[in-house]
């Protein structure tokens, strides 16, 4: 005879635990302690009689349990055990609480370190994850909804950063797509989030690009007063034109002032291939300086602090910014803008040539092996007439 919610209130405990059936495999089993658990009896494909919990009355009424049950014989109808499927689920749960955010982040970060990133790239992803920790951190990755990664970067658009808040949504989606190439999860939620943040504005470096005033900050850079350390990579930056990073983990290992050439590895460089930097004489002159002081070491310019370290990223703005240059003046950075504008305008050399200078990444592969090459007798000439040129505009020739 089939239950009724009448016929469950009043079931009592007994000193043994006994069964009251309803039908089609469903029946309560009553405990001594008076617990009323649910419970199927079925037989899966094999002819093997089982048992599966369905939870317990009254948390699961009885309409709820027939549901269940219902549900149950619908898999055995598919040919899926229901008491196998609960279990693997229970250890996909299991798992799925385990990778959350943070924990996929973080083994993503250690792939990005195996895969031989550079330092700064790494140190900039985990600090990526440090703004989404609070937000996402937490939540298995496999749960998150668009909606939630959209809430942990709108902050950072709503204080007017843009950059920010793109970058940090970048960081999220590169994070989903490693866990759905690890089975981690299913889908890419950042996808769906194409156009939600506002448009990202151009980060422009501020720079001095008007010939009488490279002047005037040449002349500055020469009367720089500070540490030894700085001064020399103050008068180096306009030289080489290199990326302020490049520039500060430099390694003497790397420089060969026989041969005038500075080979940066691929790992320091954002493309992420090597680039060979030609010196001029004054380029060599600022290093057999620097070598006098701080050749002993590891770093062509390291830190203050300990010589095991390159110099902070803030040192040569820092020092732009006690010669009286504001940030909206003149960066480190802008030197690179500077050399490309004036090499630009001065029409003597290819525009190629000043692109290598720079290292740009050529989106053709088979170019940009071609171009590695191609132009470096014109690189070579170009770095002794830049260095030479800047000493016309400081009014030091030798000329």
């Amino acid at each position: 005879m089939a239950l009724t919610e009448t016929a469950i209130r009043a079931l009592k405990p007994k000193a043994k635990a006994y069964k009251v059936a309803d039908e089609k495999g469903l029946y309560l089993l009553v405990t001594p302690s008076g617990g009323r658990l649910w419970r199927m009896k079925f037989r899966n494909g094999a002819g093997v009689e089982k048992k599966l919990a369905l939870g317990s009355y009254p948390e699961l009424k009885l309409r709820d349990a027939r549901d269940a049950r219902d549900t149950a014989r619908g898999s055995l109808a598919k040919g899926i055990d229901p008491a196998d499927q609960k279990r693997r689920d229970k250890i996909a749960a299991k798992i799925s609480a385990l990778n959350t955010f943070s924990a996929v982040a973080k083994a993503y970060i250690e792939k990005n370190r195996r895969d031989g990133l550079a330092a700064a790239t790494v140190r900039k992803r985990e600090w990526f994850l440090s703004l989404l920790q609070k937000k996402l951190g937490n939540r298995p990755i496999v749960e998150i909804e668009p909606v939630e990664v959209l809430e942990a970067v709108r902050p950072y658009e709503a204080s007017k950063n843009d950059e920010k808040a793109h970058r940090t949504l970048q960081f999220a989606g590169q994070v989903f797509r490693f866990a759905v190439a690890n089975q981690l999860a299913k889908v890419d939620p950042t996808r769906d989030l194409r156009g939600a943040l506002a448009s990202r504005k151009p980060k422009h470096f501020a720079a001095i690009l008007d010939s009488r005033r490279v002047g005037e900050l040449l002349r500055a850079i020469d009367g720089y007063e500070g540490y030894p350390t700085t001064k020399y990579a103050l008068l180096f930056s306009p030289l080489v034109f290199v990326r302020p990073g490049e520039l500060r983990h430099a390694e003497w290992r790397e420089i060969d002032l026989d041969e005038a050439v500075w080979r940066i590895p691929p790992a320091k460089m954002k493309t992420r291939v090597e680039h060979a930097v030609p010196l001029s004489r004054q380029a060599i002159a600022v290093l057999k300086n620097a070598k006098a002081f701080t050749g002993g070491g590891k770093y062509v310019f390291p830190s203050i602090r300990t010589p095991k370290s390159p110099m902070s990223e803030n040192t040569v703005n820092a020092a732009l910014r006690r010669l009286g240059y504001s940030g909206d003046e003149m960066t480190a950075h802008g030197f690179r803008a500077m050399a490309s504008t004036l090499l630009n305008e001065s029409g003597k050399w290819s525009p190629d040539a000043i692109e290598r200078a720079l290292a740009h990444k050529d989106k053709d592969a088979v170019r940009a092996a071609y171009h590695r090459g191609a132009h470096w007798a014109e690189r070579v000439e170009m770095a002794q007439w830049w260095a030479d040129y800047l000493d016309q505009l400081k009014g030091t020739s030798r000329n």
